[in-house]
């Protein structure tokens, strides 16, 4: 039987916890010196009151890795990152427009969302969308930005039109090589017209059979907080090129120069540097995020599960790699000593997460963490700490681990 004990991990911290449970603490000399907490913070009435509020203007909000269990994420369990405002006032499908355009297009054009479901082909993928920040708050000394754990990724199913099929009807010129998106958030200022975040993607990215031009998430209109009516939706990167309440994507001849394309936005260092280390954010030092790096998530039991001796727990959650595929998920009990292999499942589709699972039976009674660890296509392997700093606390892919009791 597993009891859910909310505050067996929460209110613990190394030294306590030991103190109160030894010698029931099996490969006690390995125990590593920093334990998870966990954030604080609710959510209005007409939400998940589990999620994790960040900020409220803007809206961003985290889910608990134990809310992220099923295998397609359900709308009311994404995490919502916003820079911006959320547009104000009714919006209609039937008036909303979507212009490309750009210096590398033959032709500008725009669209009505009823011409881009009646001109082209509808296809639906599982998308795995994560905040390049997921995961800054393990990030000593802090970065700044909003303190994301663990939970700021999700994998929904998206409905849409392929952007490269819109683009083969606008036509490209030899010359493309960015793509860049503008959507109608409002600015936290208020000033109007003035850009929240317009980011993009290399053509080639672009082109990708999974880049979607969105307005169904698992079948349902897109909810306003993520983008109704017309999201950009790319996999493998950061969530932020999927741009929201979309209405003009620009195909560029160099580098897109919108807002968060700069200084140190979504970029890490060239070269690695020392953690609080000051930097100067030109082009020499910062290399913009592509393809986000092989991360694996615990999502059953949740942490601070406990027990009883002598029965089987199957844990499991999800694996994910950026553009490439997980080849392999393994699960430590003794703080990263040794490993056993689990089940893996197939993606759905490219770019989807993966789903683990194993069964576990543990040796004695006491205190354990159980760590996971994922390892992609081209064998790179998730590390057990924190990975090098960078200034804006991105792409922090350790081990993600949860603590349980066997009583």
């Amino acid at each position: 039987m597993i009891q859910d004990r909310r505050d067996f991990l929460k209110k613990s911290t190394y030294s306590t916890l030991l103190g109160l449970i030894i010698p029931n603490v099996p490969f006690a000399q390995k125990t590593p010196q920093i334990l998870l907490k966990p954030a604080e913070g609710t959510l209005p009435d007409w939400k998940n009151k589990e999620l994790i509020i960040l900020s409220d203007k803007p809206w961003n909000v985290e889910t608990p890795p134990h809310l992220l269990d099923d295998k397609v994420t359900p709308v009311e369990k994404m995490f919502i990152r916003n820079n911006g405002l959320i547009p104000e006032g009714n919006i209609d499908i039937n008036t909303w427009t979507l212009t490309i355009g750009g210096e590398s297009v033959k032709t500008t054009k725009t669209f009505k969302i009823k011409e881009l479901k009646e001109k082209f082909k509808h296809y639906t993928y599982q998308l795995t969308l994560e905040c390049g920040g997921n995961g800054r708050s393990g990030y000593f000394p802090q970065t700044s930005g909003n303190q994301w754990e663990q939970g700021a990724v999700s994998c929904a199913e998206w409905t849409g039109v392929r952007l490269k099929d819109i683009l083969a009807d606008v036509g490209l010129k030899d010359d493309a090589v960015y793509i860049g998106y503008y959507g109608k958030d409002i600015h936290l200022s208020r000033t109007p017209n003035k850009s929240v975040i317009s980011r993009g993607v290399p053509i080639k990215k672009a082109l990708e059979d999974e880049t979607l031009i969105a307005w169904a998430v698992n079948g349902k209109d897109i909810p306003l907080e993520h983008g109704f009516p017309l999201r950009l939706v790319i996999g493998g990167w950061p969530a932020s090129v999927s741009g929201k309440w979309l209405d003009k994507i620009v195909v560029r001849n160099k580098e897109h120069d919108g807002e968060k394309m700069s200084g140190h936005s979504y970029r890490v260092p060239i070269h690695p540097i020392e953690p609080g280390e000051k930097l100067a954010e030109t082009p020499e030092n910062f290399k913009i995020i592509g393809a986000m790096p092989v991360k694996s998530l615990i999502t059953y039991p949740k942490t601070g599960a406990v027990i009883d001796a002598g029965k089987t727990l199957t844990l499991r959650g999800h694996a994910w790699a950026g553009d490439l595929e997980v080849k392999e998920v393994s699960l430590s009990i003794d703080y990263g000593v040794t490993w056993k292999k689990c089940n893996l499942e197939a993606p759905k589709n490219r770019l989807a997460w993966q789903h683990w699972s194993l069964a576990l039976d543990f040796s004695q009674k006491g205190y354990f963490e159980v760590w996971v660890k994922a390892t992609d296509s081209k064998g790179i392997t998730q590390p057990m700490v924190i990975p090098q700093w960078n200034p804006g606390g991105y792409l922090n892919n350790a081990c993600h681990r949860i603590a349980v009791k066997i009583v």
